[in-house]
C-alpha cells in the first residue's frame, strides 16, 4: 500500500462538519482501451490538482499490424436526487467536466453515450419520449418536466423516475418535479494503432471536488467523526494528526479553522493493454495553495515545487484508486468565509 502525507501550516475556529454540510466528490478516471494483447501503454503522466486533472498517454504497438481498438472515458455516474447534490463543474452540460482529448496533437470529438436508470430499468425511451434531457440537473431538465402532462408525471412518481421537491424559491414554497434517476455516460472513440508505433493520446477535464465546511475527523479537542476512515482512505500519519492537534489548541472550541476539498481518481479500471501494467507511471498532485495541508496514499514521493509533489513507477500496477484529501485554512480560496 502506498503512503505518503504532507504537512503545511494551519491556521485557526470552525464547527463540526454534519451530513448536510458535505458535497460529495465524483469518482471520475482515465481511458479504458478495449482488450488488447498488441498495444500496450509505454507511459502515464497523471496529473491533479482542484482546478484540473490532466492524464498524458503512450501507447505503443509492438505487433507489425495496424491495432483498431475502442477507447471509452466513463464520467462518473450521477444521481438525479434533490438531496445528495454532488460537485459538478458545470451544472448546465452534459459535459459536466468539460472532457477534452487529442491524438498525437490533434484534437478529437468522441461520441458522447448516455443511458439513464431508474430502479436499474433503462429508461431512457421514456425520457426521449417526452423530450426530457438525460442529463438531470440544470435548467433543460426542470423546464422539461414542468410540461409534462400530469397522466405522465403521476406515472413516473410511481415509477421512481422522478419526485416531488417543496422548496421556497423566493417567491413562496412551490411543489416542482425533479429527476431522480441516474444517468450514465460515457465518451468513445475508435483509434488506430499504427504497427510498431507510438500513439499519444491527451486528455483533461475539471475534477469533481468535494467537501465539507470544516473538519470532519477532529473537533472538541480530540479524533472522531469520520477519523478511522479517513486514516485509511487518506494514510492519514502521526505527522498529520500532530499538525491537526497544534492547529485545534489555538480555538476555544477546539476545533482546527479549516474545511475539507476532496478528489478522487480511479486508477484501477484500466489494465486492458499488453500485459496489464504501465511501463512508466507518473503521479503529480498539486495542493494549490502553500498554506493547504494535502494527505494521500503514495510511495517515494518528493516535493518537486511549492505546491507540488511527485511520484514515479516502472512496470506500475495500480492497487488501488487516489484519493486526495486537502485542507483548507478558513478564509482561503474558494472558503466562502
Amino acid at each position: 500500500m502506498f503512503r505518503y502525507l504532507l504537512t503545511a501550516a494551519l491556521a485557526l475556529p470552525a464547527t463540526p462538519a454534519f451530513a448536510n454540510d458535505s458535497i460529495a466528490e465524483l469518482g471520475t478516471g482515465g481511458l479504458i482501451l478495449s482488450r488488447s494483447d498488441a498495444v500496450a501503454m509505454e507511459s502515464e503522466d497523471l496529473y491533479i490538482s482542484p482546478e484540473k486533472v490532466t492524464v498524458d498517454y503512450v501507447f505503443r504497438n509492438n505487433t507489425d499490424k495496424d491495432v483498431d481498438a475502442i477507447v471509452a472515458f466513463p464520467m462518473p455516474d450521477i444521481e438525479g436526487d434533490p438531496n445528495e447534490m454532488p460537485a459538478i463543474p458545470d451544472g448546465q452540460s452534459d459535459n459536466f467536466l468539460g472532457f477534452e482529448v487529442t491524438i498525437d496533437g490533434v484534437a478529437a470529438k468522441p461520441q458522447l453515450e448516455q443511458k439513464a436508470f431508474a430502479l436499474g430499468i433503462d429508461i431512457g425511451a421514456d425520457l426521449k419520449a417526452q423530450n426530457v434531457p438525460f442529463y438531470p440537473f440544470g435548467d433543460a431538465a426542470k423546464a422539461a418536466l414542468a410540461k409534462l402532462p400530469q397522466a405522465v408525471a403521476d406515472d413516473w412518481v410511481d415509477r421512481g423516475l422522478i419526485i416531488e421537491d417543496t422548496a421556497d424559491d423566493g417567491s413562496g414554497m412551490k411543489t416542482v418535479y425533479v429527476p431522480f434517476w441516474q444517468l450514465r455516460s460515457t465518451y468513445w472513440w475508435r483509434s488506430t494503432f499504427p504497427a510498431n508505433k507510438a500513439v499519444r493520446v491527451a486528455h483533461r477535464y475539471k475534477p469533481s471536488v468535494g467537501g465539507t465546511s470544516s473538519v470532519s475527523f477532529f473537533y472538541d479537542g480530540q479524533f472522531q467523526g469520520q477519523y478511522a476512515a479517513y486514516k485509511t482512505r487518506y494514510c492519514m500519519d502521526q505527522t498529520f494528526e500532530n499538525a491537526i492537534r497544534k492547529a485545534a489548541k489555538g480555538n476555544p472550541d477546539g476545533t482546527p479553522k479549516h474545511f475539507e476539498n476532496r478528489i478522487a481518481y480511479i486508477l484501477t479500471t484500466g489494465g486492458n493493454w499488453a500485459t496489464g501494467t504501465i511501463g512508466k507511471f507518473k503521479l503529480t498532485v498539486d495542493k494549490g495553495d502553500p498554506k493547504n495541508l494535502v494527505s494521500f496514499c503514495g510511495e517515494n514521493v518528493r516535493k518537486v515545487g511549492p505546491t507540488r509533489f511527485e511520484m514515479t513507477a516502472e512496470n506500475f500496477y495500480p492497487e488501488r484508486d487516489i484519493d486526495i484529501l486537502l485542507l483548507v485554512p478558513t478564509g482561503g480560496d474558494g472558503s466562502g468565509g
